[in-house]
């Protein structure tokens, strides 16, 4: 097995120029001051300004919690740029000098111009454009919406460099137009398999933020445990939860909201069914499926939901209604993927119920039934849903506005048949960050176009974009963190930039960005190779 690891790794150094020998320094150089993700226009100018973190002012035209909020989180940002920079230039010298003749003066103030109002939440197609300028002592931020703005003081803070003088940043004169490929960037992170705590997941929105991702997938619940706490039906967590201690309360949920919502990041919740509810069935067994032996005999095992129970639609209404309202987004994730026909199979009432339906014993069509009146429930609600691509395979009857979120298989042609029936998409096929390869397997990610599919020219309003998923069967809090960071990154670029850089450089940028994420507390594992970050 070493051999092909070997190869695998040789292969990953050769596509990307990078000398693995010993003894030959960093694999990689990184790069000072370039923004991740790729901007879409970058005018680069001769010269250069000095920036003093303690008398540099950033001010805006908009009264707006949000983006008061961001200007105290990016000045902390600023200042903890220049002290490490402080430590990491010691005996150095300098790269920056005043005296230098493309020096052009202090900056003294970035000016944030916000040309629409203070919206509240963040949603799907939300105007994150903006325009960039530095070229003399006040810079200009300008976006038409305060989406915009946080976009643009993310980069704003990426293009700071040490100076070298031990008191300064430097910046160069430059001028950034920049906007996203796609409206819909996202990252997935499944707590039921294992519980993360809430200082995790608000780490976890500060580095999307860092990677202008603006969609946390909140795979809260599976079959292994609900640590949802319902108001209408707090049983579902005293039973279904891992431990007492490991559940999103309310009050939990209310400040995940509102930590990202601060960061422009959107929060959809998913619940799967009919499939993955082994934990609902710890609380309420008589939703759930009982399965019989060969001899038709209950073995004790509970399966999927039963379609053939009329009662389990009051407790869906219920409980989805709340999901809806404390969540507030316009979507919610109704899953619907991999459900086990055997259970259904086993059981003679679920057999009867199919024949007097005229199903025969087509069980995807038993699944396609029920699909189709769980999405009766947020569409009552005005709220769309996404599904997983099964759903739309089996020929479930979709609204127009249902979302098929391709995960498996040929992912191109999944995403061109569902666009072509009119329906939006989502991709995270190629993006599953619990597919570790070793070595620098943010390659493999980098290389996924989201946009590489027949029919992806005519049908751009169609395609939203896409999640890195973080499945937690092998991760807890004590690892998550590292496998997603930096190699979500490479995800977040394809879907925010409109071009695509050189594998070298590309290379280059994300070891800059993974120090930089390590300097703001996000404990990113190392990019590529041998190298070092000063934090």
């Amino acid at each position: 097995m070493w051999i092909y690891n070997f190869l695998f790794f040789s292969i990953i150094c050769y596509s990307v120029g990078l000398d693995f020998h010993a003894n030959s320094g960093p694999w990689v150089v990184p790069t000072k001051g370039e923004p991740w993700p790729l901007v879409y226009n970058h005018i680069h100018r001769d010269g250069f300004l000095l920036l003093r973190p303690s008398v540099f002012e950033i001010e805006t035209n908009i009264d707006c919690d949000i983006i008061s909020n961001a200007i105290e989180r990016y000045h902390n940002i600023i200042l903890r740029e220049a002290r490490v920079g402080r430590k990491a230039m010691e005996g150095q010298p300098k790269i920056f000098d005043r005296h230098d003749s493309d020096f052009n003066g202090m900056l003294m103030k970035l000016r944030i111009n916000v040309l629409g109002n203070c919206e509240k939440m963040p949603y799907l197609h939300m105007n994150e454009k903006y325009k960039l300028e530095i070229r003399n002592s006040v810079a200009n931020l300008h976006s038409h919406s305060i989406w915009g703005a946080l976009r643009g003081l993310e980069t704003f803070s990426q293009i700071l460099i040490p100076s070298g003088d031990g008191a300064n940043l430097a910046v160069k004169n430059q001028t950034i137009f920049d906007e996203p490929k796609l409206p819909h960037r996202g990252l997935l992170l499944d707590t039921s398999r294992h519980f993360f705590p809430v200082e995790d997941i608000l780490l976890t929105l500060d580095a999307m933020s860092y990677n202008k991702l603006n969609v946390f997938h909140w795979h809260i619940i599976d079959d292994n445990s609900f640590p949802y706490q319902s108001s209408a039906y707090p049983e579902l967590s005293q039973k279904g939860a891992w431990h007492p201690s490991m559940v999103y309360t309310p009050k939990n949920i209310e400040t995940v909201i509102e930590h990202a919502r601060l960061r422009g990041i959107r929060v959809i919740p998913e619940f799967d069914s009919p499939g993955h509810v082994a934990s609902w069935g710890l609380s309420h067994p008589e939703l759930l499926t009982k399965c019989y032996d060969s001899t038709g005999k209950p073995d004790g095992r509970l399966g999927p939901i039963d379609p053939t129970n009329l009662n389990i639609w009051q407790f869906l209404r219920t409980l989805l209604t709340e999901v809806m309202s404390v969540f507030k987004d316009h979507y919610i994730h109704l899953g619907g993927d991999e459900v086990p026909f055997d259970c259904w199979e086993s059981n003679p009432e679920v057999i009867s119920y199919m024949e007097e339906h005229g199903m025969s014993k087509d069980f995807t069509r038993l699944e396609s039934a029920y699909i189709a009146e769980l999405l009766k429930i947020p569409a009552s609600r005005n709220v769309s849903s996404i599904v997983w691509q099964e759903v739309f395979d089996n020929g479930v009857e979709l609204t127009q506005d249902t979302v098929v979120h391709v995960w498996t298989g040929n992912w191109s042609e999944k995403l061109s048949r569902a666009t072509q029936a009119g329906f939006p998409v989502l991709l995270s096929a190629c993006w599953y960050l619990d597919h570790v390869a070793g070595g620098a397997d943010w390659i493999k990610f980098y290389g996924c176009d989201p946009l590489d599919f027949y029919g992806s020219e005519n049908v751009r309003d169609l395609m939203l974009g896409g999640e890195a998923c973080m499945w937690s069967e092998f991760v807890d809090r004590n690892n998550m963190h590292q496998r997603v960071w930096p190699r979500a990154s490479a995800a977040a670029e394809r879907l925010w930039s409109k071009s695509i850089d050189s594998t070298l450089h590309v290379a280059q940028r994300l070891e800059e960005h993974a120090c930089r994420m390590n300097r703001r507390s996000i404990p990113a594992q190392p990019a590529n190779g041998p190298s070092f970050c000063i934090v």
